[in-house]
Order: structure tokens, then C-alpha cells, then sequence
């Protein structure tokens, strides 16, 4: 599950559109969402637009791991930082991942432990 969080994170990070869709196809289910306290997106397209905008709001932030992944089954949960790279994260959260028979990302549950005022 460590490789899934890794794979995960590097979606998120980038910022190329056409290396976005290609992580997306190879690492996520076609049916796959993302739920967030500011987004709800399903299938990969959408998706990809969510973490597009993400990079437009936030332009030359990094997503990092935070802390060791916690899994059972094929859920994974972890701490996730946002923020300048190699600075501390000005948001931090925590995601839970639910993979498909395949390993794949499927469900995408997504909490805010941290959002600057």
C-alpha cells in the first residue's frame, strides 16, 4: 500500500496535464471518486480536472507524505502536507484510498486537519 500512496501523491503532483492522464489510466479505476470538503469528482477525467485546479489555486505547491500510511484490506489512510517544496505544509489532511480488485485507485475519501485562516 505504500506504493499505492506514493503513486497517489505523484497524481496530485502533477502538473503536466498529459502525465496526469497517463498516472490516472495506469494507477486509478476508470470509475474511480474523489471526495473532499471542497470537491466531489468521479472518473478519471474529473479527477484530473479537480488536481488541475488545485495546481492553478496553488500554483508551485507539493503535495508530501506525512507520517507512515496506516492500511488493512484495501484501504490505506495517511497524512498528507500541502505547501512550498521543502517548507513546511501550509494545509495539511488525511485521505483514506480504497483500491479495486486490481490495486487501483478506486474511492478517494478526503478530510482537512489544517487550512491557514
Amino acid at each position: 500500500m505504500n506504493d499505492i500512496v506514493r503513486t497517489y501523491l505523484q497524481t496530485w503532483n502533477s502538473t503536466e496535464p498529459q502525465a496526469r492522464t497517463a498516472l490516472l489510466a495506469e494507477h486509478w479505476a476508470p470509475e474511480a471518486t474523489y471526495t473532499d470538503p471542497l470537491a466531489d469528482a468521479a472518473g478519471r477525467d474529473a479527477i484530473g480536472t479537480t488536481i488541475g485546479a488545485v495546481h492553478e489555486q496553488f500554483p508551485g505547491f507539493v503535495f508530501s507524505q506525512v507520517g507512515e500510511p496506516d492500511n488493512h484490506h484495501r484501504q490505506v489512510r495517511f497524512q498528507w502536507g500541502l505547501g512550498p517544496a521543502g517548507a513546511e505544509p501550509v494545509i495539511i489532511g488525511f485521505d483514506v484510498l480504497v483500491t479495486d480488485e486490481q490495486g487501483r485507485i478506486e474511492t478517494v475519501l478526503g478530510f482537512l486537519d489544517k487550512v491557514p485562516s
